[in-house]
């Protein structure tokens, strides 16, 4: 098996810890040529002088990086695109939020491969990105849990399904009435029960938004429409997804609930390797449970299924509405079901555009700033 050259860009995140995680169990695997972190200058300087890279940046940051003597520094946004460098093999996005689309684009002008562990690319600029994907014969490898597994049951092809099953936990609340959910703190919020990820992500599967995001996301790396994706509560997290073929048959990836596995398997595929995860036990196991989503309850989720309908720079309003809405939840300057409401009056208010890299900064810019007005209103 080849080593591969990766350059991490969200280094210090979630994602990007577990990543490196994987590549320090496995030195055969990969060499970590670049990597790239926004504010977080100690754990920055500890990755580097671990795994020794030619170049890191601190897109956050001016300076307090303490290198080794071979590792080039850089600062600020700039920077991170010099991380994706002539000799890299892949690039491990792994930041989060809409600032992950650029990043997405150049390596692909670059003709990198990308491991794609940032759902906004494809939310956002999902068409822009696999046109451009297509154009530069640029592989785009979904390291998400839910359409990594879609992916391995389609054998690592793209193609060839009746229909792309998508599972959902349900998250912390799934056996909160909607009265409940109006007082919901965000400590309850951010006690997933399966899963441990960065905050955005653990509020937006608690309203279930980010299964909304899933489905965008699954309809631009598979191109499927909206009718040929399901999805289904399983709050056991050991089905990560499944695919139905023309003959009625499903196939099922399960595992237990880790992100090594994805991560793993966008090193080594089509190859399998070992991984530090417990092998399920199926005596164990006393039932798998699978339930329909109450869109009532979770009104976040029927709204990313609407922009995706609607189409254009809709999903893109949606992503930076949310992203203003999480943040105030988080920072208790609003309700939990205040969210959905946000996001809705900003989508709603936002005109839609046709996707251009322009369009969508200037889509996303425009619902920030209601979004942000909204969130105010509340406050007061």
């Amino acid at each position: 098996m080849k080593k591969k050259k990766i350059a991490l860009i969200g280094s210090t995140g979630s994602v990007g810890r577990q990543v490196l995680e994987v590549v320090e169990k496995n030195p055969s695997l990969a060499e970590v040529v670049s990597l790239a972190a926004n504010v977080n200058s100690e754990l920055l300087s500890e990755q580097a002088q671990k795994f020794k890279p030619k170049k890191v940046c601190l897109a956050g940051g001016n300076g307090g990086l303490t290198l080794p003597q071979e590792t080039q520094a850089y600062y600020g946004r700039e920077g991170v695109f010099e991380c994706i460098t002539e000799d890299v093999d892949l690039v491990f996005v792994a930041v989060t939020g809409f600032s992950g689309l650029e990043i997405v684009l150049d390596a692909i002008e670059k003709k990198k491969d990308v491991a794609l562990a940032n759902k906004e690319a494809l939310v956002v600029g999902g068409e822009l990105v696999t046109k451009k994907a297509k154009e530069n014969g640029v592989n785009i490898i979904p390291v998400d849990s839910e359409h990594s597994a879609l992916w391995q049951c389609l054998n690592f092809r793209k193609d060839g399904f009746d229909k792309l099953i998508l599972t959902a936990s349900g998250g912390p609340f799934r056996n909160f009435s909607s009265e409940e959910l109006r007082t919901v703190t965000p400590e309850q919020a951010l006690c997933h029960p399966n899963w441990k990820m960065g905050d955005k992500i653990t509020i937006d599967c608690a309203t279930m938004l980010n299964k909304g995001f899933e489905v965008i996301e699954a309809h631009h790396l598979f191109g499927a429409p909206l009718d040929k994706i399901e999805v289904v509560v399983h709050p056991q997290s050991v089905v990560h997804s499944m695919v139905r073929f023309a003959d009625g048959s499903v196939i099922a990836e399960m595992s237990n609930p880790s992100m090594l596995q994805p991560i793993q398997i966008a090193l080594t595929y089509p190859k399998r390797i070992s991984c530090d995860i417990p092998p399920l036990d199926f005596i164990k196991l006393s039932k798998l449970e699978f339930y329909k989503i109450d869109e009532e309850k979770y009104p976040c989720f029927g709204l990313a299924l609407n922009a995706l309908k609607l189409g254009g720079t809709c999903p893109c309003a949606l992503n930076a509405a949310s992203e203003i809405a999480v943040r105030a939840f988080l920072e208790k300057e609003i309700s939990f079901t205040h969210i959905a409401e946000i996001i809705e009056k900003t989508v709603s208010s936002v005109p839609t555009e046709n996707v251009t890299l322009q369009s969508l900064k200037s889509v996303d810019k425009k619902a920030r700033e209601i979004a942000y007005k909204l969130k105010t209103d509340y406050i007061k």
